[in-house]
């Protein structure tokens, strides 16, 4: 006898999960995108640092400085984009 797909039983599936699981899976998935941003954030900061300090030196390398302010760029369009997504939706 030929079973349907709905019949299978898949492990793992959402609907089997008690809601505390599913609340802890969005608990995690909320703690690591926090982390995420909060690793960006410390990123940028020690990039900038770095500039300010290679700017005060007169020997510098000009290319290796724009290649660091165009990875501070990058991050900060990062860090936005993470801060954006961590906003809830509001139902209008």
């Amino acid at each position: 006898m030929a079973s349907k797909d709905s019949d299978i039983d898949t492990p793992g599936d959402a609907s089997d999960l008690p809601p505390e699981a599913a609340i802890d899976n969005v608990d995690r998935d909320l703690f690591r995108k926090y982390e995420r941003l909060r690793q960006l954030r410390i990123e940028h900061r020690d990039l900038d640092d770095v500039i300010t300090r290679l700017s005060l030196d007169l020997h510098v390398d000009e290319i290796q400085l724009k290649r660091l302010k165009k990875r501070k760029l990058m991050l900060k369009d990062q860090i936005e984009r993470y801060e954006s997504q961590m906003i809830p939706d509001l139902n209008a």
